[in-house]
């Protein structure tokens, strides 16, 4: 195939040098690429006028021929020497138009018994000028040097660099030796301990997490807030619907979702509530629940728990250890409910703009925690009990999260 790409020389004369070497005189004959218009005899504008003419005339022809026949109910099988010469000429055109105008198609035959020639004659040129008159060494030194493609590597997985300490650590959670969630604690560096988790996860699972990024996320500011164990992030699109007509006020809503149609659909509703006049909102009540249930040894210790709780006089110091446990938390009421020796206490807060289920339970826990003091015979058996009803038709009536009417 190499002989092929080639160049045709012819081979010229012998001189001979004064210090005894010979020098072969080469002819270099560099054929000039055959242009697309050199294949007919007629220019090129002309040679397609002419067959589109013939096309569009041999159509109109058969297709005149075509509604005769169904007129006279001939058969369409039963054909004329006018109409065979019709197809042929139709046939003809159709592969002069659909070889681009025809000339590659019309060239490749017009023009092979030429290029087989050329081929032979390259051949021989070939055989005459590889028959050297030097050592085959000598050959070898002047040839063109081979450039060696280099194969692809395989592409490994990009680990984060980790040095002796942290190879350790890696090692030691891949072992078990130290539980993952701990590494936080131990290290003091988020950041570094998300690393460590990560190359630990890969090691373990043998998959790469090349995909997940790492960097450009501040790991401290989540560290006991909204995800544990972190090893990357993911970027999620955020779309925006709206505009809202709310309160006499335009809103522009942004929704992160990877869900398809979800932002078009709302965008939808946000435009038939702004064409009908907008919407006008009332927030009634906001409050979140949460409602732990405890035990006692009697129902008297447990009654004398709900009398506490329910004492207008110690609610600002139980507000006061719920509080603390979040900047937007705080405690609105407090209701208890006994049955035999167990106490249900409905603790009632609002949460902000967030939902706020574990900022409840975290504030909710401080005030057990407080609780175990004065009674230190209290039993928690958990921390949401059925005077919750987070998912039933009561809390319409007592009010879950932000209740309000549009």
């Amino acid at each position: 195939m190499d002989v092929r790409r080639r160049r045709a020389v012819s081979v010229g004369s012998v001189e001979a040098k004064p210090n005894g070497k010979s020098l072969v005189e080469v002819d270099v004959d560099v054929h000039d690429p055959i242009k697309a218009s050199d294949a007919l005899p007629l220019p090129l504008y002309l040679a397609n006028a002419v067959f589109f003419g013939v096309f569009f005339s041999v159509v109109y022809f058969l297709l005149t021929r075509w509604r005769e026949k169904i007129r006279t109910s001939t058969p369409l099988h039963v054909v004329t020497l006018s109409e065979i010469a019709a197809i042929v000429t139709f046939m003809g055109s159709c592969i002069y138009l659909l070889g681009f105008f025809g000339i590659d198609f019309v060239q490749g035959f017009i023009a092979r018994p030429g290029h087989d020639n050329e081929w032979d004659a390259e051949d021989d040129i070939i055989v005459k000028e590889d028959a050297r008159a030097v050592p085959c060494g000598a050959a070898i030194d002047c040839a063109p040097p081979v450039v060696a493609v280099a194969s692809p590597k395989p592409k490994v997985p990009v680990s984060p660099p980790s040095s002796e300490e942290d190879e350790e650590f890696i090692k030691s959670v891949v072992a078990g030796a130290i539980p993952s969630y701990s590494l936080e604690s131990r290290l003091g560096d988020c950041r570094r301990a998300a690393a460590i988790r990560r190359e630990a996860l890969q090691r373990m699972t043998g998959a790469s997490l090349e995909g997940l990024p790492l960097e450009g996320l501040d790991y401290e500011s989540i560290l006991g807030q909204c995800c544990e164990m972190p090893v990357g992030y993911v970027q999620i699109p955020v779309g925006i619907a709206g505009p809202l007509l709310l309160d006499g006020r335009e809103y522009s809503i942004p929704m992160a979702t990877t869900e398809g149609c979800l932002v078009a659909s709302t965008n939808r509703g946000c435009k038939a509530i702004y064409a009908s006049g907008g919407a006008t909102s009332v927030l009634l009540r906001d409050a979140m629940t949460r409602a732990p249930v405890v035990r006692f040894g009697t129902a008297k210790r447990a009654a004398e728990l709900m009398l506490f709780l329910e004492n207008p006089l110690n609610f600002e110091t139980l507000a006061v250890v719920f509080n603390r446990s979040s900047r937007f938390g705080r405690l609105q009421s407090i209701k208890c409910a006994i049955a035999g020796k167990n106490l249900y206490i409905r603790f009632s807060c609002s949460t902000g703009d967030a939902m706020g289920m574990n900022m409840i339970s975290k504030g909710v826990q401080n005030v057990l925690d407080f609780l175990q003091n004065d009674f230190p015979d209290m039993d928690v058996i958990g921390i949401s009990g059925m005077f919750l009803f987070t998912a039933s038709s009561s809390n319409y009536v007592t009010i879950f999260g932000k209740f309000g009417l549009n």
